[in-house]
């Protein structure tokens, strides 16, 4: 499910994730990929809102590669500094070619996108949102959506 489904069905839980993703100004994230054995691989990376989706530029290398190769992923916000909120989400991403909305998600990136890099966009299956009242705080509240299949 595309971002913009996720934001109708749940659309406080997509703001929070929204915010814990973007609360630098760039988005920042997590995103785990599978390496070709099988064990997971977690790499940083900067996804952008737009286009009523969640999109990422993947330079060429190993995050690019397990991507074309199995498209499942899970992606983290940072954790804000005063407290230890999470967001994540998983599903699957697809690589976009076409122009329209690569213009468009290069239009809102914040920087120069670099060469050879190939655009995903990545689609929901799960979300979680875990809150604290106050950092160390246990246990958290959390908030689980998952698509309806």
């Amino acid at each position: 499910m595309p971002w913009s489904e996720f934001e109708a069905e749940a659309p406080e839980l997509a703001e929070s994730g929204k915010q814990l993703f973007t609360q630098f100004g760039v988005g920042l994230g997590f995103l785990a990929t599978i390496r070709p054995d099988g064990a997971p691989r977690l790499h940083p990376m900067c996804p952008v809102f737009a286009e009523g989706g969640v999109f990422a530029f993947i330079v060429p290398g190993p995050k690019l590669l397990a991507l074309r190769r199995d498209p499942r992923y899970a992606m983290h916000a940072f954790p804000p500094e005063e407290v230890d909120d999470e967001f994540c989400i998983s599903g699957r991403a697809t690589e976009i070619e076409a122009a329209p909305t690569v213009d468009a998600v290069t239009a809102a990136y914040h920087t120069t996108i670099p060469d050879g890099s190939a655009q995903f966009e990545f689609d929901l299956d799960r979300a979680l949102l875990a809150r604290y009242r106050a950092r160390g705080d246990w246990p958290p509240t959390y908030t689980v959506w998952r698509a309806q299949r």
